[in-house]
């Protein structure tokens, strides 16, 4: 969690005062007609439609408007309880207590696993259930990761390197975006979307992929072919395909409107032409947007007015998060001012009352989702799903013989990142998932704890890690930390008058008694667990901090508002991306004094090197392989925040290098003769032009979680066979590439990329071989452009058991708006020594269709190539290809 969003999430839980079943996947179902989307939609059962409009016709317009914003107020009157739209589930459940983290986004995409990540997304749901009923429990319904909908997936297209959100998106190519979305989709919602588990919320609707910087202005043009070839295909699918219940309209302007008033992208793709029958909830502040910073209206009542008019039911608006009371005023007035009716009103409330009826929070319709008990969450059943799903989600990019590394090899793990856990989570994600795994402590749990030996790095950007279990003493002794919650003398208002709440809190006095006084296994926010704490309170964690060993430390606080003391000295450090650090040479095994006051706020901290140099040099001396793990966090590539060193700004970064400290100590490693490994952990491309050309062997990681040290360390020895595959362009350089702000897409992505990458898309290698026969392409009944058939036989011809993803590529006839080459279809296959299987994909007419430039989609007749291998065709990967003609041409639908 990062930048704005983590203030975000920081200041909703608190106001701060003083593989289970996961096998390998198949051929990607046919996607459904618009026709047969509408026809269901129109047969739809409309018990919870009905149930709706009676209570929404029970209400008076005062209870009505406060109803459109994220934090709906309760109706007691009407057995209406509290209930937050905001829920946020991108990789993960965000609760008070510990969730299982999957991971990034970016990772899953690169499984190329779409019935695994529908797993993972039913495990997701599972446990933002089982915090819906914790948050029933303790009463702290209305509050951010209570509520049964989620504003995930993110199927943005990560169209430049350069975007700091793109680790949460699916990658670049359109075609890959939809299938995992359509997957996680159905896995959140689960195999009723009319009963759905949890409501999916795809976002950002839509062209919305940075900068950050511009992102709450800007004024994006875009395309008519860009529009339907890049940008919607993967909302249609969402949407078409998924039935996902809600979606998410974008910050941006897109030709002038925004995004949350664009008649283009709401009426006349989403509610028309793709027959969407859910409701739109808008991105935190993208209605104020609308008049404050767009201009295009003249007043936040007419901005409310405007997007109303264009379809958003439910607006986010940052405020809530402080409690701020009277935001339905500007809907007040704009019904005043004759703007909207309270038949426009009556509309939005009844799509959303039917859709807490629909996932159950709202008794009184049949079939409707059970609650589930808040012991789901963070099951070791989850735990293991997140493990196989991160081994399948690293690449192994290079290798020349070194790895599976031999055992009783000796291993020095050097860099910044080799003992990093906070790197694992990547963003959206919640500092109380289970416990990490760094890279350092999965290899000495594959290879022995007296064979892998750890060079702390010097000070670096990348430093911020939370303070475990391990290192921290209760007063009395025992693992962990006291923790004590104080509630006010008086109780503050639920809501505050504007501009009032900054002065209310400091005023506040506080009980001389806690309300809540336990031992808690680390200094974290937990506060919604307890139904005794209030909103407003103050926290003080004591006890002591125990290093494990002697040498220089980063200690600090992640989070606002927070105080820290230290053997009764205050420590104010220096701020870094991840919080504020204060350098200390701290004892091993001494017992520090340790306090710290405030709300949501982490203990961070990271063992630093006083002499990284010397350090490396001699540990490298009685190694056989040095293993360098290297890369970014999500605190330097991230939502709109305030970071800006070398390399990033606001959150985006400015080139696509490695930092340069990570790149002097490269060299250090390779000067050393040893051979190098390169792990890096990031959530975008990179240039790795240094680990191709220098590197024994080099692994794309990701930020994958929970349990990413042991997958690296699975794979690294040979535990597990490696199998994932790229979903993005890894380039040499920014310079390669257009502006970042141009949304044009010539010269972007794989599809329309000129240059040489330094890795491709879709490139990843194994232990094992596999290799392509002979390819067969049978036309459809009336001919190849009402569909086809792509059959190929896949063997695995290597030694050892491993799984392979067969790319389907498809190079069009030469008409203007047809991409270089496309990804059309893919299937990870399981195959043992000697194994060979059938593969089978059957194209649709929307899988075979480009797009004009004038954004009309078709079939073009012309002549086709069509490709079946490792990864693209023309990059050196095995494959087969065939070639077919489409005799005549098939017009599409939006």
């Amino acid at each position: 969690m990062s930048g704005r969003w983590r203030m975000l999430a920081t200041a909703a839980t608190v106001v701060v005062a003083a593989v289970a079943g996961a096998g390998p996947g198949t051929a990607q179902p046919a996607p459904a007609p618009v026709e047969s989307a509408v026809a269901a939609a129109a047969a739809q059962d409309d018990a919870a439609a009905r149930l709706a409009r009676a209570v929404v016709a029970r209400m008076t317009i005062e209870e009505k408007l406060p109803q459109l914003l994220n934090v709906a107020p309760a109706i007691p009157r009407l057995g209406i309880p509290a209930y937050n739209w905001w829920t946020e589930s991108l990789h993960g459940a965000l609760g008070p207590v510990e969730t299982t983290n999957f991971p990034e986004p970016i990772g899953l995409a690169a499984t190329f696993d779409a019935p695994l990540v529908q797993a993972v997304a039913g495990a997701i749901g599972t446990e933002v259930r089982g915090l819906h009923t914790l948050a029933r429990q303790t009463g702290r319904l209305g509050r951010i990761g209570t509520g049964l909908d989620t504003w995930s997936p993110n199927i943005n297209i990560f169209r430049d390197p350069r975007w700091g959100r793109g680790q949460e998106t699916y990658g670049e190519d359109p075609f890959l975006t939809a299938r995992i979305g359509v997957a996680y989709v159905r896995g959140i919602q689960g195999p009723d979307p009319e009963r759905p588990l949890v409501i999916a919320t795809p976002k950002h609707f839509a062209v919305h992929s940075g900068p950050e910087g511009t992102r709450h202005s800007a004024n994006v043009f875009v395309s008519a072919h860009d529009l339907e070839d890049t940008f919607l295909p993967a909302f249609r699918a969402a949407i078409v395909e998924g039935r996902a219940g809600s979606i998410m309209c974008a910050y941006n302007r897109i030709d002038g409107q925004p995004a949350c008033a664009s008649d283009l992208l709401l009426k006349t793709h989403l509610r028309e032409a793709w027959g969407f029958k859910g409701y739109v909830v808008s991105d935190c502040d993208a209605v104020k947007d609308i008049a404050d910073n767009h201009h295009y209206a003249p007043d936040r009542a007419a901005a409310v007015a405007a997007a109303i008019r264009a379809g958003v039911d439910n607006e986010c608006n940052y405020e809530t998060v402080l409690y701020v009371a009277d935001l339905e005023k500007r809907y007040a007035e704009a019904l005043r001012r004759n703007l909207i009716t309270e038949a426009d009103v009556d509309r939005l409330l009844v799509r959303l009352f039917a859709a807490r009826y629909r996932n159950g929070d709202l008794p009184g319709l049949a079939g409707a989702p059970a609650a589930l008990p808040p012991s789901v969450v963070g099951s070791p059943a989850h735990r293991a799903l997140a493990l196989a799903t991160a081994e399948r989600s690293m690449v192994l990019l290079k290798n020349d013989g070194l790895l599976p590394l031999k055992a009783g090899v000796r291993v020095a793990v050097v860099g910044p990142l080799g003992d990093a856990t906070r790197v694992l989570r990547g963003n959206y994600s919640s500092a109380l998932s289970g416990p990490p795994v760094s890279v350092v402590e999965g290899l000495r749990a594959e290879l022995g704890a007296e064979r892998v030996t750890l060079v702390p790095f010097g000070a670096s950007i990348t430093d911020g890690d939370r303070v475990p279990t391990a290192a921290l003493r209760t007063p009395d002794g025992q693992p962990g930390v006291r923790v004590d919650y104080y509630n006010p003398v008086t109780p503050l208002p639920a809501a505050f008058a504007p501009g009032t709440r900054d002065r209310a809190i400091a005023a506040a006095t506080y009980a001389a008694t806690p309300v809540v006084s336990r031992v808690e296994p680390d200094i974290g926010d937990r506060n919604l667990a307890l139904p005794q704490v209030q909103d407003v309170h103050r926290t003080v964690w004591t006890g002591y901090l125990v290093p494990p060993a002697s040498g220089t430390y980063r200690l600090g606080l992640a989070g606002w508002g927070g105080t820290l003391m230290l053997d009764g000295k205050a420590l104010k450090g220096e701020s870094s991306p991840a919080g504020s650090l204060t350098t200390l040479d701290l004892v091993g095994g001494r017992r520090y004094a340790l306090r710290v006051e405030g709300g949501a706020v982490d203990l961070i901290w990271k063992r630093v090197s006083k002499t990284p140099d010397a350090d490396l040099e001699a540990a490298a001396a009685r190694a056989d392989v040095i293993v360098a793990v290297v890369g970014l966090t999500s605190d330097l590539e991230a939502e709109e925040t305030g970071v800006s060193v070398p390399g990033f700004r606001g959150g985006d970064k400015t080139d696509v290098e490695l930092p340069a400290d990570q790149l002097a100590m490269l060299e250090r490693a390779r000067a050393t003769g040893k051979p190098v490994v390169v792990v890096t952990l990031n959530g975008s491309p990179l240039n790795l032009s240094w680990a191709k050309d220098h590197a024994a062997a080099a692994l794309e990681a990701w930020y994958p979680g929970e349990t990413g040290g042991q997958a690296v360390a699975n794979i690294l020895t040979g535990k597990t066979n490696p199998s994932g595959r790229l979903p993005l362009t890894f380039y040499r350089s920014v310079a390669d590439l257009p502006d970042f702000g141009d949304y044009a897409m010539t010269g972007r992505t794989y599809r329309y990329f000129a240059g040489q990458p330094v890795y491709p898309f879709g490139h990843g290698l194994s232990y094992t071989r596999f290799a392509y026969g002979p390819l067969r392409v049978t036309p459809a009944a009336g001919g190849a452009a009402q569909g086809l058939q792509v059959t190929a036989q896949l063997t695995n011809s290597g030694d050892r058991a491993g799984e392979e993803v067969a790319q389907l590529y498809l190079n069009f006839p030469d008409v203007p708006g047809a991409p270089r080459v496309a990804l059309r279809g893919f299937q990870r296959v399981a195959l043992k020594p000697g194994e060979t299987r059938t593969l089978r994909f059957d194209l649709t007419p929307r899988d075979l269709s480009s797009v004009a430039l004038d954004g009309t989609r078709a079939v073009a007749a012309g002549h086709y190539r069509v490709t079946v291998g490792s990864g693209q065709p023309d990059t050196g990967a095995p494959g087969t290809s065939a070639d077919f003609t489409a005799q005549a041409g098939a017009a599409l639908p939006r």
